[in-house]
């Protein structure tokens, strides 16, 4: 099953802006960040591998497997350079294309990258994964947003309409086991992005992290190579793209704008 994907403008004319959302999202999470942006810039928000039109689409697994099936897709689409942003494991994977693909990436932006350090709070990803009623993922998206950002109900509904697809929490269930693993002494970590490797990548790359994320501790920002710029944003939490949408599309604006060929 081929990627679903939301296309907006002519990607074969100008470089897109690819969006890829985090774990347990879809594309619908950039809506409000895509209307901001405009009609400027043709946009390809991808329904991850696993996740809604995805759901049962090749490479549902951790970062790694998930920047290759997309990178595929970017060739089928005839995409030959694009911006890239991406949110939470989205970031991973946005990460992942900048190093294997760096001529093709014309600028990265990384919002509570997956992948800067070990620790995660798993719990509540679990909580968050195994939720089955409108209530129960309010509650654990409570703890993921920002102390008193305002939850939108039609997030909610968005996200509880994809998960009752057929195999849709099977799909968490996989990835979840994909993305962190368990230590010698018991702890479940998160894997890493080779932050060697990427303070060698030429094209900008700018982190954004909420102060208040309970999901990847702000602190790993820390470890980020001096060719990262980091952008913390105060008052907010781990779902950047839904708690502070004007915000990401101002950084993706000054992005893409910095990037931009010629």
């Amino acid at each position: 099953m081929a990627l679903h994907a939301v296309a907006l403008g002519d990607a074969r004319k100008s470089p897109p802006l690819v969006l890829l959302h985090g774990f347990g999202g879809g594309a619908f999470i950039w809506r409000r960040v895509m209307a901001e942006l405009g009609p400027a810039m043709p946009i390809i928000a991808y329904d991850m591998p696993g996740h809604a039109g995805s759901l049962h689409a090749d490479g549902a697994g951790g970062a790694g497997k998930m920047a290759k099936v997309i990178r595929n897709d970017l060739d089928l689409r005839g995409v030959t350079n694009f911006h890239v942003a991406g949110h939470s494991l989205g970031g991973a994977t946005a990460a992942l294309l900048a190093l294997k693909d760096p001529k093709r990436v014309l600028s990265a932006t990384l919002m509570a990258p997956g992948g800067i350090g070990p620790a995660i709070n798993h719990r509540l990803l679990s909580h968050y994964a195994q939720a089955e009623t409108h209530l129960d993922l309010t509650w654990a998206m409570e703890l993921m947003f920002g102390f008193n950002a305002t939850i939108a109900d039609d997030l909610i509904d968005d996200m509880m309409s994809v998960r009752h697809l057929p195999g849709a929490r099977e799909a968490l269930d996989r990835i979840f086991e994909a993305i962190t693993y368990v230590s010698p002494i018991g702890e479940r970590l998160q894997g890493e992005l080779p932050l060697d490797a990427l303070a060698a990548l030429t094209m900008p790359i700018r982190v954004v992290w909420g102060v208040e994320d309970c999901v990847l501790p702000v602190m790993q920002a820390d470890r980020l190579p001096d060719n990262v710029a980091l952008t913390r944003i105060a008052n907010a939490g781990h779902m950047l793209v839904d708690e502070c949408p004007l915000a990401m599309a101002a950084i993706l604006r000054e992005m893409t704008s910095e990037a931009s060929p010629g």
